[in-house]
């Protein structure tokens, strides 16, 4: 009998436990960003790579959703709730190696509520009356009036802070304060990271970090079966769930998001701008036959733009139940009794591409008949966000806490009421709890009333990963793949 020496047999155990937990992930997305500036675009995808891997701001999103500091260590709120004096952690570089200090707070909060601000959630900061430098680690933001959602609106991503002698070339080439530099972007393949070894705060157990991208769902089973790729974090395939579970080398991790998944309609386009044609299209909609066929059961039906795991959230769904001869009737009652042909334009995701097949069938039955055109990611954000192109568009909404943006008459979906932007001015400057919520839930009545768009489901978030894997999100408090806690285990 041959025995090894215990020093020898703790070596060999060591090594094949390295072997076998390697300190790099390869993990996969659906969608690649159009690029690398969170700050100036409102595609989540660029958040899905880049949120609190190479971009941080003053605060952040816990995987619950909770609020925590980030580049901020701490923060003092003024008795009128008007002035926030944030305190900077010390020791804390961009990844070029440049401090990261006030001035560099006060730029990308400047930059971020400047006129000609190219950031998609410009209202984020639109409250702000002033930034003041008091020292090199200490920053006060002066609001013009008590904002209760003001320390929320600084964990978005479009919402971290960045350096002027790097934002010129941001959307390339991103240089954050994050645990993880950005190396490479191989365009319509994979963006390459590696970890900071100067990060001020805990090192991550990955050394370096894969992100592939794969938007066919058949493509995503196959490396995933084949273990090409660790893990994929929103996995496109729900049908294939099963699989995975039944199959010990793997784990299936179901998550909740903020993305509230609706049929857009153009309120500023001559068919939807009549109320009771937007009623039509909400009653002509079976959700749980687009949960079913397009999601394989994995969704939450909603019936108001607002996540059915908040607090205040409303159920609405019977303002718009699946009611094919009302919808007739309003159509008629429009003055479409023959109905009309209208645009319904899709991103690549998944549910938008099956349920738009689905969507597209059920307007048939009422009389209306749509156009697909089936678009690309940043196809999408040009023709319909920006370019408001479009009747109809399948999307989901993934920012948190985002009911705002039904105040905002240029919004893509082209909503202007009046009543709803005062209520919603008057939240914003509300900081009662109790107060809040009610005027949440009247924020959400009135849309959902008003069928501004069709409310389908909220967006479950399936991920597949190795089984060794510990540490990814389960849930999605804001469209992130934070990999600062994950590692692999035996």
């Amino acid at each position: 009998m041959v025995r090894t020496r215990p020093v020898l047999a703790a070596f060999l155990l060591s090594a094949q436990a390295a072997l076998a937990a390697p300190p790099d992930l390869v993990i996969a997305l659906q969608l690649e960003p159009p690029h690398l500036d969170p700050t100036s675009a409102a595609a989540g995808a660029i958040d899905s790579v880049l949120y609190t891997n190479v971009f941080e701001g003053l605060t952040k999103f816990s995987e619950t959703g909770e609020i925590v500091p980030g580049l901020a260590e701490s923060w003092e709120i003024s008795d009128d709730a008007k002035t926030y004096t944030f305190h900077l952690h010390d020791g804390v570089t961009f990844h070029d190696g440049t401090t990261m200090d006030a001035e560099d707070v006060k730029f990308s909060l400047d930059r971020a509520r400047a006129e000609d601000s190219q950031n998609a959630q410009k209202a984020l900061f639109e409250g702000i009356a002033e930034v003041s430098v008091l020292d090199p680690l200490t920053v006060q933001v002066t609001l013009a009036e008590p904002d209760g959602n003001f320390l929320f609106n600084m964990a978005w991503g479009d919402a971290v802070i960045v350096a002027p002698e790097s934002v010129e070339g941001i959307q390339q080439t991103p240089i954050g304060t994050g645990p993880f530099v950005f190396d490479r972007w191989m365009t319509g393949d994979r963006i390459e990271l590696s970890r900071n070894d100067a990060y001020w705060g805990e090192a991550p157990a990955l050394a370096h970090v894969t992100f592939r991208f794969i938007a066919d769902p058949t493509a995503a089973f196959a490396a995933m079966m084949a273990q090409d790729i660790d893990a994929f974090a929103g996995f496109p395939a729900p049908e294939n769930l099963p699989m995975f579970e039944a199959d010990p080398r793997f784990k299936v991790i179901v998550g909740t998001t903020e993305g509230e998944t609706i049929l857009a309609m153009n309120n500023a386009e001559e068919h939807f701008a009549d109320p009771l044609v937007r009623a039509a299209v909400a009653h002509a909609i079976d959700r749980q036959a687009i949960i079913d066929g397009a999601m394989f059961g994995q969704g939450t039906p909603i019936g108001t733009h607002f996540a059915p795991h908040n607090p205040d959230y409303v159920d609405l769904t019977e303002l718009s139940t699946y009611d094919p001869e009302k919808a007739k009737t309003l159509l008629a009652d429009a003055g479409y009794p023959d109905g009309f042909v209208t645009t319904l334009k899709l991103p690549p995701p998944s549910y938008a591409r099956r349920g738009g097949e689905i969507i597209a069938a059920q307007l048939r039955e009422i009389g209306i008949d749509t156009e697909i055109t089936n678009l690309e990611w940043a196809q999408w954000l040009e023709e319909v966000f920006r370019g408001k192109d479009f009747g109809l568009t399948i999307i989901s909404h993934t920012e948190p806490f985002d009911i705002g943006i039904y105040a905002r008459p240029d919004y893509y979906f082209g909503y202007d009421n009046p009543e709803l932007q005062e209520l919603m001015a008057t939240l914003g400057t509300t900081t009662d709890p109790a107060a809040r919520s009610e005027l949440v839930a009247k924020a959400e009545t009135m849309i959902a009333e008003d069928h501004v768009n069709a409310y389908l489901f909220q967006l479950a978030f399936p991920t597949v990963a190795d089984a060794r894997l510990e540490g990814l999100w389960q849930n999605q408090p804001t469209q992130a793949t934070d990999l600062t806690g994950v590692h692999w285990v035996e």
